[in-house]
């Protein structure tokens, strides 16, 4: 058994590459899925009906179906629409569309919690359009959402994992194909899934300091 994690560890090169792919993976799909879901947020809100209705199929499309079963939809069937993408741009397209819509619904109920007050004062000091949301909508919205954003990015964390499937050579991919060619499942496995418990404890501690600093301001 300590001879399998030998293995693993000499390939730890290896194992840093897939470590830094699902970091990267992490950050720029949180980021992207977090601005196109204060994007499609006003949408939800929004009281023309068509607006509203198109984006709340989006999201409920989205929230519906499995993240398999959408990942397999970019990666296999764009290119028969003649749409053809590398296997990293399929799955990070994959995680920003299927994430976004749950960012932009976390928002949305934050938004709904606002204090009727808080709204109408904005209104009554002649803030409309992109400008209302900007400054009297966005920034108390977010700052409500921030705990559940956390546990969402947490979530693409865990998403990733599945784009292995299209062989984005992230760290669930490495690891498999450390396992596949030693045969060594358990060492591989468990160091995957030890890895990934340290990314989500680190998030959890940073998440914890910005949710103190939301909570002063909401305050």
């Amino acid at each position: 058994m300590k001879g399998d994690f030998f293995i693993v560890w000499e390939h730890r090169t290896q194992v840093l590459d897939g470590l830094y792919c699902t970091l990267f993976l992490l950050f720029f799909s949180g980021f992207a899925s977090i601005v196109l879901g204060v994007l499609i947020t006003p949408l939800l809100m929004s009281p023309k009906r068509f607006l509203r209705s198109s984006s709340k199929a989006f999201v409920d499309a989205m929230r519906c179906v499995p993240f398999l079963l959408f990942v397999y939809l970019i990666y296999f069937g764009l290119p028969s629409l003649g749409v053809r993408i590398s296997n990293w741009s399929a799955g990070a397209m994959a995680l920003i569309l299927y994430n976004s819509a749950y960012m932009a619904e976390l928002m949305r109920g934050a938004w709904q919690q606002l204090p009727t007050s808080y709204i109408d004062s904005g209104r009554a000091f002649g803030f409309t359009g992109w400008k209302y949301i900007r400054h009297i909508i966005l920034t108390p919205v977010f700052m409500r959402a921030l705990p559940m954003i956390g546990n969402q990015m947490i979530q693409i964390l865990k998403d990733s994992a599945f784009l292995t499937v299209i062989a984005v050579n992230e760290l669930t991919h490495e690891l498999n194909g450390i396992q596949s060619t030693y045969f060594i499942p358990f060492a591989s496995f468990l160091t995957a899934l030890l890895i990934y418990w340290l990314i989500c404890v680190c998030m959890e501690f940073v998440m914890s300091f910005i949710n103190r600093y939301a909570n002063e301001r909401r305050a």
